[in-house]
């Protein structure tokens, strides 16, 4: 039975409020043969549910075509503010032909400024002060005589916003509008909000914060980046059953007020005075409300919600209550989480609950906030006596393990954990991957994986969740982008980010530190390097888009990215005499790494030695994305200027008997994993690194650029069982030391806590920063074996790396853009087996190294009409392809 599963337009199941012109549909298959390929493919839109019968909106007939993800939507131009219907059939190489799908709908939102009537409206100065600390309100009374068909708000906000209709939140996002490169592209969001209406009176209300807009960032504690006031953008499109509308908007009729929020930042936290609270914004009293004004503010840089909502994900209960060496009360979440607590009080009027929020206790016990720098993380709750309440903070997030409370004096432990919860807060992206093996520690090393990246997947992908920081560091999202994308859906999330880098890219190519860009004056004079930009860090602007291409197949988007990947290598290209290398300019290097000689942030690997091996690798890069966009003239000029960096980094950075000159892993790592060497020289660069991890006693000294390849380096060049080693090493340095620490996140610092349990320094030193956990790319597709060979996944490459040393077994499965995709195995002293799925409208090489074929049985677990698998012998091992379907594979020893 041929089945489709899954509809989405541009990666939704419902997408609500698109300003594209062309949203692209995608599906996924299921079959009870093997080896089933899709062989056409018809979808129709039409503006009803009801009706799918000629004349349709579009109907692409029976059309012959494999592709079954990214198919761009080519009827008549879309409408503003419209519905869409659509449904798919297919029919497969067998000849049969799938039922039609389930009717699934997009919408269009606003889709020009030209379709935006309302107007920005921020607090009539004469009333608020803009630099003043409680966050402004907003309210609109209407009057509904007429049943309801429809209704949609479309709205955003300069700062932070959360909507509300006749005091009831609508919708359950949060930090809505996002963080984007406001300048540039203003992300705003539609809301449905028809079954919340019936003919009444309301008021619709909003509260606006400061939040990245015009809030505290960074370590300098800049404020007002993107501008000095609060604003609200709002139009309620009402459709009346009756065939008539009215648009309510933001005009100066509108009136503001303070609400019972003091202040809410994202580094300082929140106060909340519940006795300020609005008692009825259904009353219009005047000795609350007050005037607003239009503010002028652009409409032209206004686009829809692009990447997925930020909500909460998850609620946890806190296991304990610690009572410290200073007699502090103490909350243990059990787990270094982003988010915010949530308290169920019922308090006499005037009194006060305050929580801290921090990542770890001292050695000696204690509430530890050094490494917080200036950042607070402080939440304060005062009651109006009005009976029990639920509270949580509003317009800020934290990083913590560990919540300090003051008040509530006199209850016991268990009154204590009762009255919180931790509300786990990210980008709600649906997860992905999922891996595990036979051991345990590794298997919470990977755990901590994943709570690093839903931390710092807050709309943007940022270092760190806690300090004064909290920024869109280029090389650390560039570093994990394919771990990321193996454990969640990150296409949305990444699409929004590379649009914004490719805003903020300057105009010589250079890419900034941080996307959005909100350090450059700082960087610029503190380095004395006004580019304002370093290798792997800039680097993201080609690796993130590709890597989206290659695990998505959104060829658009490497499209949309490719003069913004070119202005990068072609400004590389531009600096210092020789064009073939890059040595000129900071960088970064590998930052962090444990080999550093004099600053302990700056590793010894030659800083040049790391921009040529980059410039090499976007070079490469580049050179593919041409080809993949079909520009061939590009895939020549860039070829030859690729031939040309790695000819010049073997002369530079390479001896003439063919050993690195920098003795660091780091240094040997990056010529194997961005192919600047073959042959021998290959050979003896592998056997070096190989070498230098061995008279470590298998422990690394790598940092943030070498590290997350290391272990790729080795297994791919014949040392898996070194990697293996290294994996499973327990003393420090190592991935393991810090779970052996108790850590629940990945850490900045190899030694962020020391064995005696001392902290390396105040200056920087996060808990929760997902750079290192890049390792999961590598779990993934070598210890698990699952890989790719074409985009998306339409080719699959499964190779499970199956060592004597260390594990037994392993299993890991993705939902890739096809279907979900399975490998595991499990080794014993007789046999090995492993078992793998592959799903419709793809097919595998499953390689599977040092075998023979007298020594192997693969077994179909799902009918097979024809004998789709075939097997072949080669040097390196086995190879069998096959087709969708279920398979088990023995192997003997």
């Amino acid at each position: 039975m041929l089945k489709l599963n899954t509809l989405t337009c541009e990666y939704r199941d419902f997408l609500l409020g698109t300003d594209l012109s062309h949203p692209r549909f995608s599906w996924k298959l299921t079959s009870d043969k093997n080896h089933t390929m899709q062989e056409f493919y018809q979808i129709q839109v039409s503006l009803s549910e009801k009706r799918f019968e000629k004349p349709l909106l579009w109907d692409t007939g029976k059309h012959q075509s494999q592709q079954s993800i990214h198919i761009p939507y080519a009827g008549p131009d879309l409408k503003s503010r419209t519905r869409y219907y659509y449904r798919v059939r297919v029919w497969d190489n067998y000849g049969c032909e799938s039922d039609w799908s389930d009717i699934i709908w997009f919408e269009t939102g606003l889709m020009s400024s030209e379709n935006w009537q309302a107007k920005w409206i921020t607090p009539d100065p004469a009333f608020f002060n803009q630099e003043s600390k409680p966050i402004t309100v907003f309210r609109k009374s209407f009057l509904i005589e007429k049943k309801v068909q429809s209704a949609r708000i479309y709205g955003t906000a300069a700062g932070l916003y959360d909507l509300y209709l006749n005091n009831e939140k609508i919708g359950d996002d949060l930090f809505a509008p996002g963080w984007s490169s406001y300048k540039h592209r203003h992300q705003y969001q539609t809301y449905d909000i028809t079954d919340m209406l019936s003919p009444g009176q309301y008021v619709i209300g909003a509260m606006v914060a400061d939040g990245w807009y015009k809030g505290e960032l960074t370590w300098l504690s800049k404020r007002n980046i993107y501008g000095k006031e609060r604003a609200l953008l709002l139009q309620l499109h009402l459709l009346f059953e009756d065939g008539t509308e009215e648009v309510i908007m933001t005009d100066p009729t509108w009136k503001s007020s303070i609400g019972p929020i003091l202040l809410s930042e994202f580094y300082a936290g929140e106060t909340y005075d519940a006795r300020l609270e609005i008692k009825d914004w259904l009353i219009e009293d005047d000795s609350v409300w007050k005037n607003t004004r239009a503010c002028e503010l652009p409409f032209n840089q206004l686009v829809s919600q692009e990447n997925w909502p930020t909500k909460v994900t998850e609620v946890i209960k806190p296991i304990a209550v610690i009572k410290t060496p200073k007699n502090e009360t103490i909350l243990d979440m059990g787990q270094n989480m982003v988010g915010r607590v949530r308290m169920n009080v019922n308090l006499p009027v005037g009194e006060k609950v305050v929580l801290y929020h921090a990542e770890v206790l001292d050695k000696e016990g204690n509430f530890y906030t050094g490494n917080l720098r200036q950042a607070i993380q402080k939440v304060e709750y005062i009651s109006n006596g009005n009976g029990p309440v639920s509270y949580a903070a509003y317009f800020t997030f934290q990083g913590f393990r560990y919540v300090k409370v003051e008040g509530l004096v006199g209850l016991s432990e268990q009154e204590l954990l009762n009255y919180f919860v931790g509300e786990v807060i990210h980008s709600d992206m649906p997860r992905t991957g999922y891996f595990e093996s036979s051991n345990e520690l590794v298997n919470k090393l990977y755990n901590n994986i994943l709570w690093g990246q839903r931390g710092n997947f807050v709309d943007v992908p940022t270092d760190c969740p806690q300090r004064d920081e909290r920024l869109g560091w280029t090389g650390d999202a560039q570093i994990f982008i394919r771990t990321a994308a193996y454990n969640y859906h990150v296409a949305p999330f990444f699409t929004k980010w590379v649009r914004d880098l490719k805003s903020d890219q300057t105009a010589n190519g250079t890419v900034p530190f941080v996307i959005p860009d909100v350090i450059e004056d700082y960087i610029s004079e503190m380095w004395g390097d006004y580019n304002y930009t370093s290798s792997a860090w800039g680097d993201a602007v080609t690796i993130c888009p590709w890597t989206i291409y290659r695990t998505f197949g959104d060829e658009r988007l490497l499209g949309e990215q490719y003069e913004s990947m070119k202005a990068w290598v072609d400004y590389i290209r531009a600096q210092g005499a020789n064009p073939n290398l890059w040595n000129t300019g900071f960088h970064f290097g590998d930052w962090l790494a444990l080999d550093a000689e004099e600053d302990p942030y700056f590793g010894a690997t030659p800083e040049h030695l790391v921009a040529t091996a980059y410039y090499a690798y976007s070079t490469q890069i580049l050179r593919d994305a041409a080809h993949v966009l079909n520009k061939e003239e590009d895939v020549m000029k860039y070829d030859q200027h690729l031939v040309g960096i790695i000819r010049e980094f073997q002369k530079t950075f390479i001896s003439v008997d063919g050993k690195m000159k920098a003795n660091t892993q780091t240094a040997h790592i990056l010529p194997l994993v961005f192919n600047l060497v073959d042959g021998k020289i290959r050979e003896q660069i592998a056997a070096d690194l190989n070498q230098l991890i061995i008279d470590k006693n298998y422990h690394l000294s790598t940092g943030f650029v070498g590290t997350p390849y290391l272990c790729i380096a080795l297994s791919e060049n014949g040392y898996h069982e070194t990697a293996l080693r290294l994996l499973l090493q327990e003393s420090y340095p190592s991935w393991l030391f810090s779970v052996l620490q108790g850590a629940t996140t990945i850490w900045e610092h190899w030694d962020g806590i020391k064995e005696d349990g001392s902290f390396w320094s105040d200056d920087m030193n996060s808990f929760n920063h997902y750079a290192y956990g890049a390792i999961g790319e590598w779990l993934y597709r070598y210890v698990a074996g699952i890989d790719l060979e074409e985009a998306a996944y339409r080719t699959i490459k499964i190779q499970p790396h199956i060592s004597k040393y260390g594990l037994s077994s392993a299993k890991a499965s993705l939902e890739s853009p096809y279907g979900t995709i399975v490998c595991s195995w499990e080794r014993t002293e007789e046999k090995t087996d492993i078992y793998v799925e592959i799903p419709v409208n793809t097919t595998a090489k499953i390689l599977l190294n040092g075998s023979k074929k007298e020594k192997l049985t693969v077994q179909s677990l799902t009918p097979d009409e024809e004998n789709n698998i075939s097997v072949s012998d080669t040097s390196d091992g086995l190879v069998c392809m096959v087709g969708s379907g279920s398979y088990s594979i023995q192997l003997e020893r």
